[in-house]
């Protein structure tokens, strides 16, 4: 087979040009978007082995981002004026037929041979490979279910009757859904980590750094890990198979001093990369958005219905992902090791009670929890620091300000470590407890 090189464009425009590329802001677009690092983009190798449908079409935007938007054009290239036209087309709220129009008479005036994209339809396939679009699933505002797959064309939810749809308020007007999920499909994400050399090299670490008897310094080098690859050994065989965390929490994004509302992203971390990488913000990838004005409570496993069948076809059947470390195509699978939440967001996902005397459910009985004589809440009791003996303890029903209590203890060795199950909106406890090794005081809060 001949052998061709990855992302070569004509003649025209060399995409192996250094300095053509630094001057060209849509492929570091394309790049970016692809989580690309642009040296290793610079200096594809030669493929070996024909890549697949979606990895070709990466290079074909590539490719696009240095071709010229007619010959003899300086200004402009294929992809940078789809982008601007996009990008009047959202600042100006213009309709499809309005964009298809304003191309129409453009490419009237453009030289013969231009390379506009000739209505809205052939510009939207033509920025799909970037990957930033999302599927939108319309739910029952009671978080009963979701109107997806065969209840698609439902309009009134199975469990509650409540109306998919709000009252029309004119004739011919759109129906709008009263609640609405985002979801972002995660396998095209995962799938462009391995087609930079450098993040390839990458997505196998975990398996290939030495890790060293009795130091942990990333999550493979522990028990959990290593049982769940005794486990699923043909999963842990194929080393650039994907192992994920998924973090999850609840936020108000017009700030504190606005009204209550509830917003929960759902983020998912990939765990092959290196201590240095996985904690990134470019590989932290959000794949579901939660709105509500309130909590999902513990209705919230049916807003992670797309994602979980995703996940659940990436573990059986996996997707076809081009390797172009390896110049090779791999069945890439996935698994989700762990979630990362606080407490409060344990018990929503895993359905156990997080607020009575068993909240743990590794310590169980063997907890030092009692429930407090005024105010009626659980109390947890638990001393984290080696050699502590309790002094004294108060319990305040009255509301306080504990930073006010907190500064009559000025002392360098003074320091707060904060519990949140702790504390209730009208009870306040202080203890103090003293460590025989260091020499100072411990206040749990």
């Amino acid at each position: 087979m001949e052998e061709t090189v990855v992302g070569s464009t004509s003649s025209a425009s060399n995409v192996h040009e250094e300095a053509n590329d630094n001057a060209n802001p849509y492929r570091n677009m394309v790049i970016d978007a692809m989580r690309m690092n642009q040296g290793n983009v610079s200096q594809c190798p030669i493929v070996e082995e024909e890549p697949n449908v979606d990895a070709v079409r990466f290079f074909d935007l590539l490719k696009d981002s240095d071709e010229l938007l007619w010959d003899g054009c300086t200004n402009h290239s294929k992809l940078s004026a789809v982008a601007q036209v996009f990008t009047i087309k959202s600042d100006h709220r213009l309709s499809e037929a309005g964009y298809d129009k304003i191309i129409e008479w453009v490419r009237s005036i453009l030289p013969e041979g231009n390379r506009l994209k000739e209505n809205f339809y052939a510009a939207k396939s033509m920025m799909k490979p970037l990957g930033s679009g999302y599927q939108k699933i319309d739910m029952c505002p009671n978080f009963c279910m979701l109107y997806y797959l065969k209840n698609a064309e439902m309009t009134e939810c199975m469990t509650c009757r409540y109306s998919r749809y709000k009252p029309r308020t004119g004739r011919g007007k759109t129906l709008v859904a009263y609640k609405k999920l985002r979801y972002f499909p995660i396998t095209p994400r995962l799938q462009r980590l391995f087609m930079s050399p450098r993040t390839t090299e990458h997505m196998t670490w975990h398996q290939a750094h030495h890790a060293v008897d009795g130091v942990m310094v990333h999550p493979s080098d522990g028990e959990a890990w290593k049982r769940f690859n005794s486990v699923h050994p043909h999963f842990s065989a194929e080393s650039r198979n994907v192992c994920l965390g998924l973090c999850i929490d609840g936020f108000n994004p017009f700030g504190s001093f606005a009204a209550p509302y509830s917003c929960w992203p759902v983020i998912l971390t990939v765990y092959n990369l290196p201590p240095r990488m996985c904690m990134r913000p470019e590989f932290m990838f959000l794949s579901t958005v939660i709105p509500s004005p309130r909590s999902p409570g513990r209705n919230i496993d049916v807003c992670f219905r797309p994602l979980i069948d995703k996940l659940a076809q990436l573990w059986s059947s996996g997707a076809l992902t081009y390797d172009i470390s390896r110049k090779q195509n791999f069945l890439m699978r996935a698994a989700l090791m762990w979630t990362i939440n606080d407490f409060p967001a344990y018990g929503m996902l895993s359905g156990w009670s997080t607020h009575e005397k068993l909240a743990c459910p590794y310590c169980m009985e063997n907890n030092k929890a009692f429930t407090l004589a005024n105010g009626g809440k659980a109390f947890f009791f638990t001393v984290t620091v080696a050699s502590c003996h309790l002094i004294t303890g108060t319990e305040r029903t009255e509301k306080i300000s504990l930073l006010a209590e907190l500064k009559k203890m000025l002392h360098p060795c003074v320091f707060l470590v904060k519990n949140c199950m702790m504390l209730s909106q009208n009870t306040v406890t202080l203890c103090l407890a003293f460590n025989q090794v260091s020499k100072s005081f411990l206040v749990l809060v």
